[in-house]
């Protein structure tokens, strides 16, 4: 008897492909635009970094909330919701009038990027259920994120170039028409067989942690340590030090923190954070570093990141291939060392105003490697091992972290960018790519396994006669 199920896993693979290319595209997508926007609206430097995080920060936010929500009441049904509110928010920034109404519009997209790419992954966690496929299916996954990730600042420079940057927004639109209607058509509706509570005041702890830190981060060039810096930042540390204690109180917490007793789980929060952090960054900085003092047009400078582009397309598969036959160690390795060659060579090759275009070339080819290589480790590492039911927040929180660090990495490094200390900003992406190696070595071995199958048997209701999800 042929599966259904099965039949429909190619479609299935689109669609949450389609979902994750407007998330990710739409993270980078605007940082070629930047410079256009900034004489559009007359926006300061800290206004280009709140275009940016505002987006970030909101999908850091939400995701666990929507990933445990769609584990409740319907993962199809939370998808395609995300669906109309991202393209109806993408349609408002198109027509938004100044910085301020496009940073309240890119938190509508915001909010419907939330339900999109940790139910996508869950989505995908449900249909290919064998872990060789789970792997390929998460690698070519992975080939979309390296791809809409890297591609976007080529893609901007073209649109931003033939029609303004508004027009970098009205591409999200007929791409999440075309996901609406395959979702329709293709994705079956799921749901863990064990509902999750809400956790509002978790809820509300999280978004008060990022929103008052990244604040700080963006604002303290310009404004100096003053009393409302330190404000956010002890405010930030004392929802963080809340935070803690108050979810592991709870029966049914917004992030289970038993999540991170198993060394591979946090090994690749720590990975999306840093290796995030530093794309954030990378592109932030070498945006306004290519037309601001090299003189480049926002398309030259598409194309010369062009080689980042093409190596964060071809690099995921293969990445997904070696994770599901050995592991996920030699693909982080190889991620932390392109990420951290790349920086170092950057300290030296954008100290000119003229430089080379074969060595920039080849800085950007070296972090599209390696940022190519770590999504797939990054997925699968967050997944795997886990109960279905834990599908959803498991995946949120990995895509949490995803945001999480490029919202800090825009605000760090866009800060260190502001205050003339470029050097110091590839310092910073250099040290990431080497925490990235020492981190991919350590959580990838005997003894990390050996957490994760102890988490696992934490996390399962029911070991020996576990319930798989029920459809819908």
């Amino acid at each position: 008897m042929s599966d259904p199920v099965r039949g429909r896993r190619a479609p299935v693979l689109a669609v949450c492909c389609l979902s994750v290319l407007l998330v990710s595209l739409d993270v980078t997508v605007l940082n070629v635009a930047l410079p256009s926007m900034q004489r559009s609206l007359d926006a300061s430097v800290s206004g280009l970094q709140w275009t940016l995080d505002a987006y970030t920060i909101v999908l850091a936010s939400l995701l666990t909330l929507a990933g445990a929500t769609a584990d409740r009441v319907g993962r199809r049904r939370v998808f395609q919701f995300g669906l109309v509110l991202f393209t109806g928010g993408s349609a408002l920034c198109s027509l938004a009038p100044t910085t301020g109404w496009l940073v309240v519009f890119r938190t509508v997209q915001a909010v419907g990027g939330s339900m999109l790419t940790p139910v996508a992954m869950a989505i995908l966690a449900n249909t290919f259920t064998a872990p060789r496929e789970r792997a390929r299916a998460i690698g070519v996954w992975g080939g979309v994120v390296g791809l809409s990730m890297a591609a976007g600042p080529v893609l901007g420079g073209v649109l931003v170039e033939w029609a303004g940057w508004r027009s970098v927004f009205w591409l999200n639109v007929p791409v999440g028409l075309a996901a609406l209607t395959l979702a329709a058509l293709f994705v079956p509706e799921s749901r863990a067989h064990t509902a999750r509570r809400a956790d509002p005041v978790g809820q509300l702890l999280v978004i008060v942690l990022l929103g008052a830190l990244t604040y700080a981060i963006i604002e303290a060039p310009g404004e100096g340590w003053t009393a409302p810096i330190v404000a956010c930042l002890i405010t930030a540390a004392g929802a963080l030090a809340a935070l803690i204690p108050y979810e592991n109180r709870r029966a049914e917490p917004l992030i289970d923190p038993r999540l991170f007793r198993s060394a591979p789980f946090s090994g690749a929060t720590a990975t999306a954070v840093l290796a995030f952090g530093a794309l954030g960054g990378f592109l932030f900085a070498n945006t306004l570093y290519l037309q601001r003092v090299v003189g480049l047009s926002a398309l030259g400078t598409g194309l010369h990141l062009l080689p980042m582009a093409i190596l964060s397309l071809v690099c995921p598969p293969l990445s997904g291939r070696i994770v599901g036959s050995r592991g996920p160690r030699i693909p982080l390795v190889l991620a932390g060392a392109g990420i951290g060659a790349s920086g170092v060579l950057a300290v030296a090759v954008t100290r000119s105003a003229h430089p080379s275009d074969i060595l920039l070339y080849v800085i950007y080819g070296l972090f599209g490697l390696g940022f190519g290589f770590v999504n797939a480790p990054i997925t699968y590492t967050a997944v795997s091992g886990m109960p279905r039911a834990q599908a959803g927040v498991a995946a949120a929180v990995a895509a949490t972290s995803r945001q999480v660090g490029s919202s800090l990495g825009i605000a760090v490094i866009g800060a260190a960018v502001a205050s003339g200390a470029r050097p110091t900003a590839w310092w910073i992406i250099a040290g990431c790519g080497a925490a990235i190696l020492v981190l991919g070595t350590v959580t990838s071995g005997r003894w990390a396994a050996a957490t994760a199958e102890r988490v696992a048997a934490q996390l399962e209701p029911n070991p020996p006669r576990a319930k798989a999800d029920t459809p819908g």
